[in-house]
């Protein structure tokens, strides 16, 4: 006889979106679990670990140096001749500052955050598989050191990442063409000799085809050292690349490796459908993947909070239909989903320039007034240089 734990809420994985999610839900009056088949919370991580400043007071998360690994200054874009343009306190009105968080406690503190506003959590539990019945998910299940097979929840919320299977289970479309999937490596390093290291740095060209590679500082000579590939516009793999990259650079080239993450990463954006009926999808499962840079820890933490407050709301009015749950896709799609789409006209833009292109924008960019870092700021600057090349996102501005 099968062993069933009956909860309001089940988020299946405690990354970031899943737990804040669950945060949201539990004090709000919700009964919440959170699985996860990892042994450790935050580990392996698949991110270069750097968000803006703002970004966690917004989802309410007060910084704790505890899991800061280093405040940043702006950042710097490097062409494939090494002209760089910088972006720092020095030359912006505006500061561009931020945080490369430390992930592996980063994610235990928002678990934890979650914990004390009264979720259940259990680690090294796997979801093996998940059918509807009636008004509810069943989900099988294999534990550690429990005696629970199955959970029992009114609303699932899939937070298993970008290669998760929890939303085909529901029933959502979630594979990703192979022209939208990136391959992506990273090493975080020591003994590097960067310029300035409290800058994060991007390469872009043929260093990186279809993508760009990345130095995200981490302490003065420590950092996660990266690269993100387009599968149908290279020739080596990500591994052969990301090498070539360490070997080359003046800051990497006698750096020692400490740790290596790889993965693949969606950037066609967020997914048509990510709700149904008991269900619903956040952060990088959900295609909430910034198509430009390939980030998302912001944008998981807003659909997590969104999505778990929505869940709360649905069980206290004991309805968990799509129409309920619609007002959290209506919220992604109106603050993440619209802004994403945009975004992929510039990716593609971007990434199939030639490096002599690169190599012109990139000296402008170095010599142009840009006061305040962003998208848009960088395209204004560009379609000053070539009008008829940028005509097409004109429109994006």
């Amino acid at each position: 006889m099968n062993n069933i734990k009956e909860v309001d809420v089940l988020v299946i994985g405690a990354g970031p979106a899943g737990s804040i999610a669950a945060r949201e839900a539990s004090k709000n009056g919700a009964k919440t679990l959170i699985i996860d088949k990892k042994s450790e919370i935050g580990t392996p991580k698949r991110c270069a670990e750097g968000i803006m400043d703002g970004v966690l007071e917004r989802v309410g998360i007060t910084p704790d140096e505890r899991w800061i690994a280093r405040h940043i200054d702006g950042a710097r874009i490097v062409s494939p001749n090494n002209t760089s343009a910088w972006f720092t306190s020095e030359n912006l009105e505006t500061p561009a500052t931020g945080i490369i968080l430390e992930r592996k406690v980063f994610d235990k503190h928002v678990t934890m955050d979650a914990i004390r506003n009264g979720a259940e959590v259990m680690i090294k539990t796997e979801a093996l598989s998940m059918k509807k019945e009636n008004n509810y998910f069943l989900v099988d299940i294999n534990g550690f050191n429990s005696e629970i097979t199955q959970i029992k929840a009114n609303i699932v919320i899939g937070a298993d990442g970008p290669e998760g299977h929890v939303g085909t289970w529901a029933g959502i479309k979630t594979k990703v063409p192979a022209n939208e999937m990136e391959s992506g490596i990273q090493y975080e390093m020591t003994n590097l000799k960067m310029e300035k290291n409290d800058t994060i740095e991007f390469y872009f060209g043929s260093v990186a085809p279809g993508g760009y590679a990345w130095i995200f500082p981490k302490g003065y000579d420590s950092a996660n050292v990266g690269i993100d590939i387009s599968s149908v516009k290279s020739t080596e793999s990500a591994l052969e690349y990301l090498n070539n990259f360490v070997k080359n650079n003046p800051a990497t080239k006698d750096g020692q490796i400490v740790e290596i993450n790889t993965g693949g990463n969606p950037l066609c954006g967020v997914f048509d459908q990510i709700i149904t009926d008991n269900f619903m999808l956040v952060g990088d499962a959900a295609g909430c993947i910034n198509p430009i840079t390939g980030g998302g820890i912001d944008t998981a933490l807003e659909s997590g909070m969104i999505a778990g407050r929505v869940a709360a709301k649905a069980i206290k009015e004991n309805n968990y239909s799509t129409q309920i749950l619609q007002e959290y896709s209506d919220y992604v799609e109106e603050h993440i989903g619209k802004k994403f789409r945009k975004y992929i006209n510039i990716r593609d833009f971007l990434y199939n320039l030639e490096d002599d292109d690169l190599n012109d924008y990139i000296e402008a960019l170095n010599k142009a007034n840009i006061t305040t870092l962003s998208t848009k700021s960088l395209l204004k600057a560009a379609i000053k240089i070539s009008p008829r090349k940028l005509l097409k996102l004109r429109k994006l501005l």
